[in-house]
């Protein structure tokens, strides 16, 4: 049976990825690794998160990275776009990380492999069983004529919704102090970043492993 190895919101924190992936036990040829986005933002290490991710690239064969609402923002801050939400939502930090000082816009200072991964990241991975998405879906929407927006940034709507979306949807973005199992949709953002645990979640069996 196919094993889904799903990662919640990393933001930053370094050790604790480097912990949990030592942790878990991935067959690197058969078994599919989903990280769910938010890899950047208030954590002091976005750097070193970001540079682990791409090696895992050659570890593994079948791993899936999707876009989070952080990664939108620094793509927007590089092009001059929403700068104070990004600075205001722990992007200083992603910039002190990056030795980012006076980013004038007309310089490269992302890393070209880094700029590579952040434009390469994916809204959604699917399988038969699950919907993998940053945020979550809105209801009676087929899954692709979703808006952007909504899978990366909707909270309420979507966490509040007893809909049936024809597939369990796993998600993160929105922070609970444990995985958050309802019918419809299992949350794997535990809160890293803000002292809380990093969650991976081993699919279909869900067993959850968390540092």
């Amino acid at each position: 049976m196919e094993r889904i190895f799903a990662f919640g919101d990393i933001h930053g924190c370094f050790n604790k990825l480097c912990t949990l992936v030592d942790m878990v036990d991935i067959n690197s040829k058969k078994d599919t690794v989903v990280f769910i986005g938010d890899y950047i933002d208030r954590g002091k290490e976005s750097y070193e998160v970001v540079d682990y991710l791409i090696n895992l690239k050659s570890l593994y064969k079948n791993i899936v990275f999707l876009k989070g609402n952080h990664e939108s923002l620094l793509l927007d801050y590089l092009q001059g776009r929403n700068v104070k939400t990004f600075l205001e939502n722990g992007g200083r930090q992603t910039l002190e990380s990056y030795n980012i000082r006076n980013f004038d816009g007309d310089d490269d200072p992302i890393p070209p492999s880094h700029m590579e991964f952040f434009s390469s990241l994916k809204l959604y991975h699917e399988t038969e069983e699950f919907i993998f998405v940053h945020a979550g879906l809105k209801d009676n929407v087929a899954l692709e004529d979703q808006v952007e927006a909504d899978m990366l940034w909707i909270r309420k709507p979507f966490i509040n919704s007893d809909f049936d979306f024809g597939r369990r949807v796993v998600f993160g973005h929105t922070p609970v102090k444990r995985p958050l199992v309802h019918s419809n949709k299992i949350g794997i953002d535990t809160g890293a970043v803000f002292g809380n645990k990093l969650t991976c979640v081993e699919l279909p069996d869900m067993n959850f492993y968390s540092v």
